[in-house]
């Protein structure tokens, strides 16, 4: 996973957590692409001050991964969810001895997929 997307699921995660003011700022920087120069006249502070915070920002939301462990199990959790949906794609009406089971597993099966499809825009 590239950095930028590892702060995206980071901040997506752990951003109200932040302060308003990292907030905003890493709105800035990572959502609208500004750069430093542009987000420090913005902010009227130093170019070097905006390069601070965002540093300092992201080791807070690292820290905070590395303590709570949430982007790590949303992961495992939609892998895990990936290969029961593999598996039950493999299942046809065949594979079960009542209609109503076949049934009750096309209602699985239809309910799996809607979280899956919630989850992958993630």
């Amino acid at each position: 996973m590239d950095k930028l997307t590892e702060m995206a699921l980071l901040a997506d995660f752990y951003g109200p957590l932040l302060t308003e003011k990292q907030q905003n700022v890493w709105d800035l920087h990572y959502q609208q692409d500004l750069s430093l120069v542009e987000i420090a006249e913005a902010e009227h502070i130093s170019r070097q001050a905006i390069h601070d915070l965002l540093k300092r920002t992201e080791r807070i939301l690292t820290e905070y991964e590395e303590k709570l462990g949430l982007v790590q199990r949303f992961w495992t959790e939609r892998q895990k969810l990936m290969e029961v949906q593999t598996l039950l794609q493999g299942l046809s009406g065949r594979d079960f001895s009542s209609n109503s089971a076949w049934e009750r597993h096309q209602k699985i099966r239809a309910m799996i997929e809607d979280v899956f499809i919630n989850i992958s825009a993630v």
